[in-house]
């Protein structure tokens, strides 16, 4: 039976919280209130929360000087595409791991997770040169797939955690009844588990649209998404950080919108099974 919590400790529990969250949010929104500042008020000394300079120029110029639509799509297919094949290829394994298991699949996971130890820079000259002789370089197929198989170990994961907690009887049952293996998966598994696959989807394009290290380093100019729409606002004279910073928050509003309204969706997906 739960412990009844006093008004005092909820109060300290809710001022605590609070302080966690506005601690993080808060260099996202010093980024937002310097987008709204002029240059000079942007590197004043000592840094100033609040100005009486606010402007709009910042992301006038911004828009002005780089084709942002582009840059935006190419998140969008990006991000969505890496996804999109990584379930593809992760459901099918994860099924696999939970309920056909073999004597190493812990080990083959472990393996799996690993990889995502790794440091990137330890794989982006044998990467570049790959993608440099096959033509995926600077291709928003080539980033496809660079990013569904950095993140691929994680949608394994996430989707192996959900699909243990499903009773394995359901789908005996289903083969009881005649269900083939496609069947077991496509009508059986995959609805039961959609809450742990929408929120691993959302969780996936969260990462490939925030991912700058290799968006940046294998493309130029045709593939390039937002992560290289921001880097393209540091110049050699400097760095202008108003206008650095209203092209990041014209780059992270989109997925901000998106995580605001799916985050019942991603708190429901990695809390599947958590508590029984």
């Amino acid at each position: 039976m739960a412990r009844a919590q006093s008004p005092r400790r909820r109060l300290i529990a809710t001022l605590a919280a609070w302080g966690v969250a506005l601690t993080i949010f808060f260099p996202v929104l010093w980024m937002i209130l310097t987008s709204f500042k002029t240059e000079a008020s942007a590197v004043a000394m000592p840094p100033q929360l609040f100005t009486a300079d606010w402007t709009l120029e910042n992301y006038a110029e911004v828009w002005q000087r780089s084709d942002y639509p582009r840059f935006f799509w190419n998140s969008v297919f990006i991000s969505i595409g890496s996804t999109l094949l990584g379930l593809a290829i992760a459901i099918p394994a994860a099924w696999s791991m939970a309920f056909v298991p073999g004597r190493r699949t812990k080990d083959l996971l472990m393996w799996m997770l690993s990889t995502k130890m790794m440091p990137a820079v330890a794989v982006l000259i044998p990467l570049y040169l790959v993608f440099q002789r096959i033509g995926l370089f600077d291709t928003r197929l080539g980033l496809i797939l660079a990013l569904m198989l950095m993140n691929l170990p994680i949608i394994i994961w996430m989707l192996y955690t959900y699909f243990k907690e499903i009773p394995a009887e359901i789908l005996e049952a289903a083969r009881m009844d005649g269900a083939n293996l496609w069947n077991e998966i496509v009508y059986v598994l995959t609805p039961m588990a959609l809450p742990g696959i929408a929120s691993t989807m959302l969780l996936n394009i969260i990462l490939a649209w925030n991912e700058a290290f290799w968006t940046i380093t294998l493309t130029t100019t045709k593939a390039a998404p937002l992560s290289a729409f921001i880097a393209s606002f540091s110049a050699p004279q400097g760095l202008f950080y108003a206008k650095l910073s209203a092209a990041s928050a014209m780059a992270i509003l989109p997925i901000l919108i998106l995580g605001w309204f799916s985050q019942k969706q991603l708190v429901r997906g990695l809390t599947f099974g958590a508590v029984k």
